[in-house]
């Protein structure tokens, strides 16, 4: 009764279906013109980084080209017998004065513009090097990296730098001050002089991002030299760098390592202080991340960590374990007792990585080492609720968030799209595909896993 007493005051209005279907196709045109001019906004950004790098490019270009004018000695700068030097040697000259630092830091920039143009691996130069040349030629007292040239990957802070992930979110704030890291290498009379290439989000074993393109393998242009540390990777095995610092989850420094031929070192978490190294997604405290250094051999690498575990690192990061390097641990001749394994029983290894493996428990065993074979406990536990489940315990939503107002790279795009997936449809795959990834790992593996072998070979170079 009441509701036809108001149907009769407030009679239905009559839409008219052209106009219906105008309000649609308007509302559509809107939301197209929206997210036009959202991706516009992103690739100007992008487009403006990328005029900032080759900008900076020309720069160390120019400033390299003018070092070359002023050099007077009669037979030039020896380029290729500087960077053929071991990181030992050329310390040892320029702490005695026989090699200037101006003269290595021009020589190494000098390549390294070399190697970024065939791989594009340097994501921007460090201007502030030229700085930082004058300031340990000032100093009183020669660090142990005195006058050595670093790189350093493109999240490790440093002021007046960017450090992007490889996200457009995070261009255009420049750091504020130095990481502690860096800090660090500067007392101890280093050259932080190049940020290298990473991939986006740094969560991939490629080095590609929408920002600044592919880093190539100097080795095999054809091939990835890996990632996320991969930038670095490139660059040191192209003889661009002589020391690189990248940083290591799940193989970031070990990966790059074995492509591109180098020797690279995941120390222990919180060894190295974090502080000042930006991350796409913080808060995973099951798997830390770790700085380490990158290089051609062991010798530079125990080098790097002698001089970054000092009474510097300890106080400007009360966080880091004051335990410094122990130098006489490290050249003790003393017989090691080295435990081993091929397979962890969860990822089986190719044949020619069980070759090297081998062949490495044959030189520590020749060396008089003893090498005892023993399994990983738990494998599938710590794989599959240690690892994974915690790794992105909030299945992806916190590495998802850093792609709003990104183009997702082609490289990335699989997985962002698995992580995208409705969690009641991830189930309902669960489910179904239970059955056959039952059996996984292989019998052998499993077998392998719950008792040791004698034929079980060394696994220090392990992936992850």
């Amino acid at each position: 009764m009441i509701q036809q007493q108001l149907r009769q005051l407030l009679p239905e209005p009559e839409v008219a279906p052209a106009a219906a279907l105008g309000l649609l196709c308007g509302s559509a045109v809107a939301v197209v013109a929206w997210k036009w001019l959202g991706e516009r906004q992103i690739q100007q950004k992008m487009e403006e980084a990328q005029r900032t790098r080759e900008e900076g490019v020309k720069k160390m270009a120019e400033a390299v080209r003018q070092f070359r004018e002023q050099v007077t000695h009669p037979c030039g700068v020896q380029t290729d017998a500087i960077l053929s030097l071991p990181l030992l040697e050329l310390a040892g000259r320029l702490q005695e004065g026989s090699l200037s630092p101006k003269t290595v830091l021009y020589t190494y920039i000098e390549k390294a513009l070399e190697v970024t143009q065939q791989t594009n691996c340097v994501r921007h130069f460090i201007p502030e090097c030229e700085e930082q040349l004058q300031e340990i030629q000032g100093q009183k007292e020669k660090g142990l990296l005195y006058g050595i040239p670093v790189s350093i990957k493109d999240h490790i802070g440093h002021k007046g730098q960017l450090s992007t992930c490889g996200l457009v979110q995070y261009l255009g704030t420049p750091e504020q001050e130095d990481s502690v890291l860096v800090k660090v290498l500067k007392r101890q009379g280093a050259i932080p002089f190049a940020k290298t290439n990473v991939p986006q989000s740094l969560f991939n074993y490629d080095c590609s991002n929408t920002i600044f393109g592919q880093t190539l393998n100097p080795l095999n242009h054809q091939k990835t030299p890996g990632g996320s540390s991969g930038g670095e990777g490139a660059l040191i095995a192209g003889g661009g760098s002589i020391l690189g610092i990248g940083s290591d989850v799940a193989g970031s420094i070990r990966l790059p390592s074995s492509f591109c031929g180098l020797c690279g070192l995941k120390p222990t978490a919180k060894r190295l202080s974090l502080s000042g190294v930006n991350g796409p997604v913080s808060g995973i405290l099951s798997v830390p991340s770790a700085l380490g250094p990158m290089a051609r051999d062991v010798d530079s690498l125990a080098l790097c960590m002698k001089a970054l575990l000092c009474e510097e690192m300890f106080r400007l990061d009360p966080t880091v374990p004051p335990i410094p390097f122990n130098e006489e641990v490290y050249s003790s001749s003393a017989p090691l007792r080295v435990g081993y394994y091929d397979t962890d029983g969860f990822f089986p290894l190719p044949p020619c990585m069980r070759r090297a493996v081998r062949e490495t428990r044959e030189a520590l065993q020749a060396a008089g080492h003893t090498l005892v074979p023993f399994s990983p406990l738990r494998i599938q536990y710590v794989m599959n609720e240690l690892f994974l489940k915690t790794f992105f315990a909030d299945g992806g939503r916190a590495w998802l968030d850093e792609f709003t107002g990104n183009i997702v790279d082609p490289s990335l795009k699989p997985q962002v799209t698995c992580y995208k997936i409705p969690r009641l449809v991830k189930k309902l795959l669960a489910l179904i595909l239970k059955p056959l990834v039952s059996s996984w790992p292989p019998a052998q593996s499993r077998e392998v896993s719950a008792r040791p072998s004698k034929e079980h070979t060394f696994t220090g170079i392990h992936g992850d």
